[in-house]
C-alpha cells in the first residue's frame, strides 16, 4: 500500500489537495473519481520521511482510536458544530496517521454529497457494520450525537472487557514462559554437566536419572531440531486451520467446553457482547431484522451467529425471538426469560442492557476467581517440574553416599 499526493477539484469547482492510500496510481485515481473529484494531479509520495513519521505510518488503528473519535465527534455535533468543521478538527488533532487518513477520506466524501454513514461504510476495517448501521439510524432519526455516544459506550464496554481478560492472563502466561525457559535451560545445559559426571556409571544410574539424561540427549541431537520444528509447524498448522470456516466453527464450539471454568467464562463473554450489541442497535432505532443480522455478524462466535439465523426466521414469522434462543444451549434460561419479558413489555433494549451489565460483572468475578486458582496451580507445577529434574540429578549421589556409608 502506497501513499499518493493529489490535487483535485470538487463538484463545485473548488480546488483541494491531500493524500490517499492505494495499491497503485490507477486505484488512487479511481478512488478519487468515485468521490466525484476531477483530478488535476496525482503522484506517489516519495521517501525521505523521518523515522518518527515512518513509525506513525506503521501504526494500526485500534478500537481506542475509534472510541475517542466517536466521543469527540458526538460532543462537537451536540455543541452545534457543523459536521464538516467537526471532521476537519478531528482530522488535524488525531495522532494516528492511518486514522487521520480515514477521517480525511470521510470528510471529503461528505463534502462531495455522500451521507456520513455511506462515507464510513467505505472503511469497513475501521467502521464495522454495527457502527455504520447505528450512524445511519442516527442520521435518519436526527439523533446523530446520541447515536455516536452510544457507539462510543459500546466500544468502551468491549474494550473494558478485553482489558480485564488480558490483564488477568498476563501473570499466568509469564509463569508459563518462565517455566518453559527454566526447563529448557536445565535440559540443554545443566543435565549434560551431570551426565558427564555419571558417564562411567551407565546402567547403574537410577531410572529417573536415565530418563532425564535420555531426554536431554535427544533434545541436544538432530532429533531435537525435528521435535521443535514439528511443534512449531503443528502450532502454525492449527492457526491456519483455525482461520478456515470449518476450523473457526470447531474452535468456537471447543472454547465453550474447555474445563476449569474457562468455557464458562467464554460463554459469559459471548452473552455480554450479544446483549450489549443488540441493546445498542435496538435503542438506536435500527430495524429489528437488520439488528439481528448485525448481532450475528459481530457476535464473535459461530454458535451465536447460527442462532441469529433462527431468530431472524422466527421474527419474520411474527413469533418472539426468545423462542429460538431457548433452543440453543449457549443461551442460559435467565437470558431467554428476560428477553421474553422485555418482548412482552416492549422494553427489549432495557432488558438486554441489564443482561449485559450482569454478565460483564460475572466475567470480572469469574476471571478473578480463575486467576486466583491458576496462579498457585502453575507455581506448584513449575516447582514440581524443577524438583523432579533436581532430584533425578542428585539421586546417583545419594545412592553412592548410601553405598559408601554401608
Amino acid at each position: 500500500m502506497s501513499t499518493f499526493v493529489y490535487k483535485v477539484r470538487d463538484v463545485r469547482g473548488i480546488p483541494s489537495k491531500g493524500e490517499v492510500e492505494a495499491d497503485n496510481r490507477d486505484s488512487a485515481a479511481a478512488n478519487l473519481r468515485g468521490r466525484g473529484f476531477t483530478i488535476l494531479d496525482i503522484s506517489e509520495k516519495k521517501g525521505g520521511s523521518s523515522i518518527k513519521a515512518q513509525l506513525a505510518e506503521s501504526k494500526r488503528i485500534k478500537s481506542k482510536d475509534v472510541t475517542i473519535f466517536s466521543r469527540q465527534f458526538a460532543t462537537m455535533i451536540n455543541s452545534g458544530l457543523a459536521m464538516l468543521r467537526a471532521l476537519d478538527i478531528l482530522e488535524k488533532q488525531t495522532q494516528n496517521h492511518k486514522m487521520r487518513s480515514v477521517i480525511a477520506d470521510t470528510k471529503n466524501d461528505v463534502e462531495a454529497g455522500a451521507s456520513l454513514s455511506d462515507a464510513m461504510e467505505k472503511h469497513p476495517k475501521v467502521f464495522n457494520s454495527l457502527y455504520v448501521s447505528m450512524v445511519r439510524a442516527g442520521e435518519a432519526g436526527g439523533i446523530l450525537d446520541d447515536t455516536l455516544n452510544r457507539v462510543a459506550t459500546q466500544l468502551e464496554a468491549e474494550d473494558s472487557l478485553k482489558r480485564t481478560i488480558r490483564s488477568a492472563m498476563v501473570y499466568p502466561l509469564l509463569i508459563a514462559a518462565f517455566a518453559l525457559l527454566v526447563l529448557t535451560a536445565m535440559i540443554l545445559f545443566i543435565i549434560p554437566v551431570f551426565s558427564k559426571m555419571y558417564a562411567d556409571l551407565g546402567s547403574q544410574l537410577p531410572l529417573l536419572t536415565r530418563i532425564m539424561v535420555g531426554i536431554s540427549n535427544v533434545m541436544r541431537s538432530v532429533w531435537g531440531v525435528f521435535i521443535i520444528g514439528g511443534a512449531i509447524g503443528g502450532i502454525y498448522g492449527i492457526m491456519r486451520l483455525k482461520r478456515t470456516p470449518q476450523g473457526t466453527a470447531a474452535w468456537d464450539r471447543f472454547k465453550l467446553k474447555v474445563p476449569m471454568g474457562i468455557g464458562d467464562i467464554v460463554r459469559k463473554v459471548i452473552m455480554a457482547r450479544f446483549s450489549r450489541t443488540m441493546s445498542t442497535l435496538v435503542s438506536s432505532g435500527v430495524p429489528i431484522l437488520q439488528a439481528i443480522d448485525i448481532t450475528g455478524e459481530t457476535a464473535g462466535n459461530v454458535v451465536v451467529s447460527e442462532a441469529m439465523a433462527g431468530v431472524k426466521a422466527s421474527v419474520k414469522e411474527g413469533r418472539p425471538m426468545s423462542e429460538p434462543l431457548a433452543k440453543v444451549d449457549v443461551f442460559p434460561a435467565m437470558v431467554t426469560q428476560m428477553i421474553a419479558v422485555g418482548e412482552e413489555t416492549g422494553a427489549v433494549d432495557t432488558m438486554l442492557n441489564k443482561i449485559a451489565d450482569f454478565y460483564e460483572d460475572e466475567v470480572n468475578a469469574a476471571v478473578k476467581s480463575l486467576t486466583s486458582i491458576l496462579e498457585p496451580i502453575m507455581m506448584i507445577g513449575v516447582g514440581a517440574l524443577v524438583g523432579v529434574i533436581v532430584i533425578s540429578l542428585y539421586l546417583p549421589i545419594f545412592n553412592l553416599m548410601s553405598i559408601l556409608g554401608s
